[in-house]
């Protein structure tokens, strides 16, 4: 299993853009493997994302392990703050 991390390249929203970017620079700070996908070149990227997080609705980023999902990007920050992101990562 591999951390996957759906992100979206066109956004019109600043706080996403900001969170986005926050996921991706700690997770290579940490030297953690990840894959990322954009949703807004897929649209069965973004069908897959949401349907992993059980959300018709939900936005990016979001973080999964290969296809059981992790989290959000308040799950993500709260697990740093814990220190419990490998487990938060389920790593």
């Amino acid at each position: 299993m591999s951390v996957k991390v759906f992100y979206t390249s066109v956004s019109g929203s600043l706080e996403i853009k900001k969170k986005q970017q926050k996921v991706l620079d700690v997770l290579s700070a940490k030297k953690i493997d990840f894959e990322s996908i954009d949703i807004s070149q897929d649209s069965n990227s973004k069908d897959l994302m949401r349907e992993l997080a059980h959300d018709p609705k939900v936005l990016p980023p979001q973080i999964c392990n290969g296809n059981e999902y992790c989290g959000n990007y308040d799950a993500f920050l709260l697990a740093i703050e814990d220190e419990q992101l490998e487990k938060f990562l389920k790593l």
